[in-house]
């Protein structure tokens, strides 16, 4: 159980660090590239973006999946569900959101579907951000440590 659990809160923090990222910074900035490199750019994003996050997230749902079977601490278990239910938003929010608009912006520079974006993403840096202090709370209600 712990191992997994370690697996689970290090890929949820390699995306919460990855979302503040993305959130505070790069889709700000895409404002700025310019129209005429802009398509290029936002074709770049997608595919980089896929190669990078897309294996970590099934990991992530992997040992989500996972962990929910947990038997022990009924208040470790329910902040482990609530966590679930967080990357259950993420993805939702991913597929049925966040995707269309990039699809959208693949097409050229548009400042309503880029300030949406904007917008959209913070429910996702809030659902990660979230599921990381959940399991937070579940390490210190298990007394688990690292060292």
């Amino acid at each position: 159980m712990s191992l997994l659990l370690l697996i689970h809160t290090a890929v949820t923090f390699i995306l919460v660090g990855l979302i503040l990222t993305i959130q505070f910074l790069h889709y700000p900035l895409m404002s700025m590239v310019g129209r005429e490199a802009f398509v290029a750019y936002e074709l770049e994003h997608i595919n980089r973006i896929t190669l990078l996050v897309g294996p970590i997230m099934m990991v992530e749902l992997l040992t989500a999946g996972l962990l929910i079977g947990f038997q022990g601490d009924p208040p470790a278990r329910l902040m482990l569900w609530g966590s679930f239910a967080l990357l259950a938003v993420v993805w939702i929010v991913t597929a049925c959101v966040n995707v269309p608009q990039h699809n959208r912006l693949a097409g050229g520079f548009d400042a309503a579907t880029h300030t949406a974006l904007v917008a959209s993403n913070w429910i996702r840096t809030l659902a990660w951000s979230g599921r990381g202090a959940l399991l937070i709370g579940v390490w210190a209600r298990l007394g688990l440590n690292v060292v």
